[in-house]
């Protein structure tokens, strides 16, 4: 449902235009030092601000309300609420179901209860609190992430990006992207076999990013096309367990949906990939905290 992990549980709450997002984490090492200052770089990544993300402009304050004592995780349940002040739900006010987002799905699920506004819990506001959860997974953990943007709306030529970016804001349109995440420093004979392998968790994660379309290992899809021989894996996982090496995987985002040119208001990414490294890199982290 809204929960991952078992040894360090998350679990999301909130809508896209309703009060809060949040999050809950159950499995804080006790005695971690967290104060509201730790999350401030990885929110001020995931902020938009950029040509061609959303003009939505909100403070992301994060309001940590149980879990902490004296400056210290307690062991106790973390709590951390961001509000949500720059809702505009009257773009919504009779809102036909968006063609790419989960809006006839949700009410299948729901039976027509859930909260359709800016996609509720299925809209990207709700990373703000995956990368709250992935700054306490990478305060407990001694390895070193990184991500970046490899290839943006179909070109690995870094230099052409901006000129991409502001052609599909000219056309009213929107563009996809990769992003490689890297996990350095992570010990050999980490996963198990088959179900919990450490590529099927971290599959199982990202896929929670809305707008994921593909995450690939080593040479990914390449490797189909090429012989045995020539065949290098290297992605630092073999039998679905940690051998050492760093890990390193690449996620694949589609264009937002929502789009001037399909006739769609409101407020959207040109380009959420570009906010979308550091929510990577949260979700990975997720998940080697309850892997360790």
């Amino acid at each position: 449902m809204n929960t991952f992990g078992n040894k360090f549980r998350v679990s999301i709450l909130g809508e896209s235009h309703g009060p809060v997002t949040g999050v809950v984490i159950d499995g804080v090492t006790p005695g971690l030092p967290l104060s509201a200052d730790d999350f401030r770089a990885d929110i001020d990544r995931r902020r938009p601000g950029a040509a061609g993300t959303t003009a939505r402009r909100e403070a992301d304050i994060p309001e940590i309300v149980s879990g902490l004592y004296n400056g210290h995780a307690s062991g106790a349940p973390l709590t951390i609420l961001f509000r949500n002040m720059n809702a505009r739900p009257e773009d919504y006010v009779g809102m036909s179901p968006r063609p790419g987002h989960a809006d006839l799905t949700a009410a299948a699920r729901f039976k027509g209860f859930n909260d359709p506004r800016g996609g509720g819990q299925f809209s990207g506001r709700l990373t703000l609190p995956l990368v709250a959860a992935g700054v306490v997974a990478k305060k407990m953990l001694p390895f070193s992430f990184s991500s970046e943007i490899r290839e943006l709306g179909g070109s690995a030529e870094r230099g052409t990006w901006a000129g991409l970016v502001e052609q599909a804001l000219e056309e009213g349109d929107s563009l996809g992207a990769v992003v490689e995440c890297r996990i350095e420093g992570v010990p050999a004979g980490l996963g198990e076999p088959f179900w919990d392998s450490v590529e099927s968790l971290l599959a199982h994660a990202v896929f929670a990013i809305p707008g994921v379309r593909g995450i690939e290992f080593g040479m990914g899809f390449g490797a189909a096309a090429v012989k045995g021989s020539a065949h290098r894996d290297t992605s630092g996982i073999a039998g679905g367990i940690s051998s050492g090496d760093p890990v390193c995987f690449r996620v694949a985002f589609k264009p937002t949906s929502s789009t001037p040119k399909a006739g769609v208001s409101g407020r959207h990414d040109a380009c959420f990939a570009l906010r979308t490294p550091v929510i990577v890199e949260a979700v990975a982290a997720i998940v080697f905290a309850n892997l360790i």
